[in-house]
């Protein structure tokens, strides 16, 4: 059956490869220009070690050099202040007040992104959030042109409706090429039932709103302030980890500043 929404207009034109779709120029105050240097400059390194990445994971670079070499960086470190810890955050779990934060960086097109999702991310909730130990933060960071914007800002709207982890697991629960439709509208129905969302037709008008929009850019331009050029891409304690890693190197990240704390 036909939807009975009204036809929009295009929303954005074509965006160029490895750069986050929901990122729109906007003006820039002096504030906003001040802060985004200082984070260059505070995230030189860490950007260096997140542009270090590439697609395939076992050609990744471990963030962790030798054991024992995670020490939790100094309180006031502008990298710790990423973590929200908003406990009424839909894109979150975990304790708001765990003592480690985990920031994941995704784009539901990607391939790495869905590896995660499929293993590492149920490990993790498991072994640690369950514990109370671990607090994972999302943040959108499509990259793949429309159809992961389209999934992004779908995947917040589900998140206003206390689905977004459920949207989370049933956008990345197969493998599938790019840019087929799995997040046309028939698609995102499709995904929003499977995810157990109450009302799709609100998930489908919110997913269109400037909230969603706002939502997704802010995210997105986090992502591009530390120099995230791949995904996934995570801050754990302000520590970056490139790419669909191992079970082994989130632990051995965790685990030691668990040690520490």
């Amino acid at each position: 059956m036909p939807s009975s929404r009204p036809s929009k207009p295009a929303r954005r034109p074509a965006a160029q490869q490895q750069r986050p779709y929901a990122v729109r120029k906007r003006p820039l105050t002096f504030a906003v220009l001040a802060g985004v240097l200082i984070l260059v400059l505070v995230f030189g390194a860490m950007a260096a070690l997140f542009s270090s990445g590439n697609s395939t994971a076992g050609n990744q670079r471990s963030p962790i050099p030798e054991e024992g070499s995670v020490q939790p960086l100094p309180e006031g470190h502008p990298a710790l202040a990423l973590a929200r810890r908003d406990a009424e955050d839909p894109l979150a779990m975990g304790d708001a007040d765990a003592p480690v934060v985990m920031i994941e960086y995704s784009d539901f097109q990607s391939a790495f992104s869905g590896t995660h999702a499929r293993g590492v991310h149920h490990e993790l909730i498991e072994e640690y959030v369950d514990a109370g130990a671990l607090r994972i933060e999302f943040r959108n960071f499509p990259v793949y042109g429309p159809e992961s914007d389209a999934a992004s800002r779908a995947a917040w709207a589900a998140g206003q409706q206390g689905l977004f982890w459920e949207f989370y697991d049933a956008a990345f629960a197969d493998e599938f090429h790019r840019d087929t439709g799995r997040f046309s509208e028939e698609g995102l129905r499709e995904l929003a039932e499977a995810a157990g969302v109450p009302d799709v037709e609100r998930m489908l008008t919110d997913m269109e709103s400037p909230e969603a929009d706002e939502a997704v850019a802010t995210d997105a331009e986090e992502g591009v302030q530390l120099g995230a050029t791949t995904t996934p891409a995570f801050l754990v304690n302000g520590h970056p980890i490139v790419g669909a890693q191992s079970m082994d190197t989130f632990r051995d990240t965790i685990d030691q500043l668990l040690d520490a704390a």
